[in-house]
């Protein structure tokens, strides 16, 4: 494998020390982070915490789900 080695600012730093997974290199962030720029169908599930991994047919099924709550809450069941 052929390295490089790379000048950045602190700021750069730790932006890029802030996406940083436990199990990541910074070359894997580096490369995870710039796929989703080339293929927008790879940034799926991109920042934990969200739940853009989660297919089609289950976010529909959970925002029905929000709906009816808030329906109940607001009309009473």
């Amino acid at each position: 494998m052929v390295t490089k080695t790379l000048t950045i600012t602190k700021d750069a730093y730790e932006r890029l020390k802030s996406h940083k997974r436990e199990d990541e290199s910074f070359s894997d962030v580096v490369t995870r982070l710039t796929a989703a720029r080339a293929d927008p169908s790879k940034a799926r599930g991109l920042f934990d915490g969200t739940d853009a991994g989660i297919d089609h047919d289950e976010r529909h099924a959970r925002l029905g789900e929000e709906i009816d709550e808030h329906h109940d809450e607001l009309f009473g069941q």
